[in-house]
């Protein structure tokens, strides 16, 4: 099987500058997803798709290959995930005659990840003959059934299902309800390439701890402080890797 991990990572964060390769424990975070990529035992190549050269330096210091440089069409805050995988897909079938078999997306976004799940993953989609694809998410701690819209003032039930005093009843009352959370999304080739979809209509649901996202300054403060404080196989590897580069 032809497994490829493909890690998006713009230049032209706004909320955070640099947001990719910014330090986070005295690392880089893009470095923190390659090498858990390159940790997997299903994997078996790491690609970086990106617009920025220096964020391509650094990602091929830590091991991730960089065949390309993402076009800026599709590398504004208005892009979506189905252009960079075209893209990279088109570019490696025209340029190397390689077409992986499935595609593993990890964001650096969420830097802290076991790798024991990415495997596992993969083999759970590998292994199922229904799924179109995989998205990972954890369960959410309070139920979005209890929120509200808003209109002319006024607060609504966000779905119709339920009353005004339903909301206030227990979360235990409602379905359990789980979330996205970047750790693993995992698609099919040929799916992509026959419909111009990543997930189509079966998308395998996989539960992981939590993984933290990083998409303001609060939370590389919160995830540094889990770095400094928690013993991780990831950093003592990123440590290893820094020593050779």
């Amino acid at each position: 099987m032809k497994i490829l991990a493909l890690i998006p990572a713009r230049g032209g964060s706004k909320g955070v500058p640099n947001k990719n390769i910014k330090d986070l424990g005295g690392f880089p975070l893009i470095s923190y997803t390659i090498t858990s990529a390159i940790e997997s035992k299903m994997i078996n190549r790491v690609i970086v798709s990106t617009d920025y050269k220096e964020i391509a330096d650094i990602s091929k210091k830590y091991g991730a290959e960089v065949p390309f440089l993402r076009p800026a069409r599709i590398s504004s805050d208005k892009s979506t995930d189905i252009e960079f995988v075209t893209h990279s897909l088109d570019y490696l079938e025209e340029k190397e005659k390689y077409i992986p078999d499935v595609i593993v997306l990890l964001r650096p976004t969420t830097p802290l990840r076991e790798v024991n799940y990415i495997d596992d993953a993969i083999k759970k989609l590998l292994n199922s003959n229904m799924a179109t694809s995989l998205r990972s998410s954890h369960l959410v701690s309070e139920s979005p059934y209890k929120w509200f819209l808003m209109e002319d003032g006024l607060y609504t039930p966000i779905c119709d299902k339920y009353t005004l005093d339903d909301t206030n009843k227990p979360r235990q009352f409602f379905p359990e309800v789980y979330i996205p959370n970047g750790y693993v999304d995992i698609f099919k080739t040929d799916l992509i390439k026959k419909s111009n979809s990543l997930f189509g209509e079966n998308i395998l649901g996989y539960i992981t701890p939590i993984g933290h996202e990083i998409d303001t300054i609060d939370d590389f403060e919160y995830l540094e402080y889990q770095v400094s404080k928690k013993s991780l196989k990831l950093v003592d590897n990123l440590k290893k890797i820094k020593e050779q580069i």
